[in-house]
């Protein structure tokens, strides 16, 4: 079996989670989260779910080494063994170096949206309270105004999906996190995959690259 170690970078909202869960599904690799590490942690009880908290009580970031540390244990489980796909870090230069002295990594798959596009992709969706289901006030609308089609739950925009939030963390990405791309783009492992059209389409891009890269 071939192994597939990648990233998936972009800018909030460029769709590299959805295409994450794709190619997790397809590849049968865990799709691994930061976010989802640091609440499991916490959520847990762990000694390195402690310090996290005490950190994310407060508001305040969680220190790398922290974040690294529960990175290096999630990537030395068995089922990382055939790859894995890291979705949302590294999100500067300092994460990215730290990255490298733990891990390879064979692809970085970079999903680019225009910035336009992105903040009406985000703005424009809905999440249901009751069971969490998204939908699109344009691209995927409920059948009933307002309302979940799967559990009738009451839809809501969340607060970072606003549009002044959606241009802060725009922002933020293109101070800290666009470097990325050139820093790996060096290391010649970095591919760029414009996303203009509909997931399917993007689902389709991604999986023609990865049958060139690993010779599936």
């Amino acid at each position: 079996m071939v192994s597939m170690k990648l990233i998936m970078l972009g800018a909030p909202g460029s769709g590299k989670g959805t295409q994450a869960r794709f190619i997790m599904e397809e590849h049968n690799i865990p799709q691994i989260s930061t976010g989802d590490l640091l609440r499991s942690a916490v959520k847990n009880g762990t000694e390195i779910g402690l310090k996290a908290k005490e950190f994310m009580n407060t508001g305040k970031l969680v220190p790398d080494d922290i974040v690294l540390q529960l990175l290096k244990e999630r990537l030395n489980q068995k089922d990382c063994k055939n790859g894995f796909i890291i979705d949302g870090y590294p999100r500067n230069l300092t994460q990215a170096q730290d990255l490298k002295k733990i891990t390879n990594i064979d692809l970085v798959i970079n999903i680019e949206v225009d910035y336009i596009l992105l903040i009406e992709r985000i703005t424009g969706r809905r999440t249901c309270k009751k069971c969490g289901a998204i939908f699109h006030i344009k691209y995927s609308p409920p059948k009933e105004y307002g309302m979940c089609d799967k559990c009738s739950g009451h839809l809501y925009q969340r607060t970072d999906d606003t549009e002044e939030t959606v241009k802060q963390r725009i922002n933020t990405y293109e101070i800290e996190t666009k470097p990325l791309i050139e820093f790996y783009k060096q290391q010649k492992i970095l591919e760029t995959l414009i996303s203009d059209g509909s997931i399917s389409e993007m689902k389709q891009k991604v999986s023609t690259l990865l049958a060139e890269k690993f010779h599936l």
